[in-house]
């Protein structure tokens, strides 16, 4: 069977909707989350073992790009509860329509990025 459909093999030249791309980056915070497990379990361990852990840990959260990992890790899990609480609507039949999966999809994604940006204010 031959179809004379466009094949995009270039994943950069697909263009999703925004419902779309919120859905992946739903999957990216919650992958990046899942890895920062590790790292903050161990921060945790060395702040606790006592006096120069926790200077340690101190000195280690005050570097300049360890400040932007969190405003990343801030900005995974705001967006990750957003869109988390978007999809729970979604699931109770509420705005599954296309206009309304488009408004939800903005309203997620920009109260991730506003959250997280006044909150790294603070941070930074």
């Amino acid at each position: 069977m031959t179809t004379n459909r466009p094949v995009f093999l270039e994943v950069w030249r697909i263009r999703l909707p925004i419902p779309g791309v919120v859905s992946i980056l739903h999957r990216v915070s919650g992958v990046l989350m899942i890895l920062a497990i590790p790292v903050m379990a161990a921060l945790l361990a060395s702040a606790l073992s006592g006096p120069q852990g926790f200077a340690a840990a101190a000195a280690f959260l005050a570097h300049p790009l360890v400040k932007l990992a969190l405003l990343l890790l801030g900005w995974a899990l705001l967006h990750h509860l957003f869109a988390g609480i978007r999809y729970l609507i979604i699931d109770m039949g509420f705005g599954v329509d296309r206009p309304s999966a488009r408004k939800s999809a903005w309203t997620a994604l920009s109260a991730a990025l506003v959250v997280a940006v006044i909150g790294g204010g603070v941070l930074l």
